[in-house]
């Protein structure tokens, strides 16, 4: 099911790019961008879990952007396995930028989307416009390269279901105890990959790692 949100077009290096945007009542006082799981997997931005997120940050007082990676929907290009997906990441977070610059960003990925989030997240602090959170929920490090993010100036959250059946919980938990991001580890014993029956969880989770709100 198509949750609510503006629907938007954003120009992206390979063509434009499908997105929907949450606003709060009133001025944002931050804004989110969140990342889909993998494309090739069926992933969009329509994820139930993407739009959990989303819902949590227009709760939280922020605004959300999520958007389809290119060859997604109907976002341009074709699938890049997460380097062309973080140009996507860039630009949309550009083009958010440019509408509340005074709003700080936080970011967040579900599984391949953390890959993504992660990657961009290290990208924007090179260009020192560092996010002021991460938020990263299942990210697959058994097969992606987590290893060469190795700094986002900015604290990072990891999410992650002991009962994962995508991504081997002792994997995540063995790469959160090696990685310089030394994210915060919070783990869900009996959720599995998407959430299913535990999105009111992973959304008070999120909730207690937004900018303005109570840890």
């Amino acid at each position: 099911m198509r949750s609510s949100g503006e629907a938007l077009t954003i120009a992206g290096p390979a063509g434009e790019l499908e997105a929907r945007l949450e606003r709060p009542d009133g001025e944002p006082r931050f804004r989110a961008l969140i990342c889909h799981p993998h494309p090739l997997f069926g992933g969009t931005m329509d994820n139930k879990v993407v739009t959990t997120l989303a819902r949590a940050c227009r709760q939280a007082g922020g605004v959300a952007l999520r958007f389809n990676f290119r060859g997604v929907g109907a976002s341009q290009g074709a699938f890049d396995d997460g380097g062309g997906e973080t140009e996507d990441l860039i630009a949309a977070e550009a083009w958010l930028r440019e509408q509340w610059p005074q709003a700080p960003l936080w970011l967040a990925g579900f599984s391949f989307g953390s890959y993504v989030a992660a990657r961009g997240a290290r990208v924007l602090a090179d260009n020192d416009s560092p996010a002021v959170h991460l938020f990263l929920v299942a990210p697959p490090v058994h097969h992606l390269d987590f290893d060469s993010v190795e700094q986002t100036r900015c604290p990072v959250t990891l999410v992650q279901s002991d009962d994962d059946e995508v991504v081997p919980a002792q994997r995540v938990l063995e790469w959160a105890q090696r990685t310089p991001l030394n994210p915060d580890v919070i783990r869900l014993p009996e959720a599995g990959h998407f959430f299913h029956g535990h999105l009111g969880e992973l959304r008070e989770i999120a909730l207690c790692h937004m900018p303005g709100q109570p840890a």
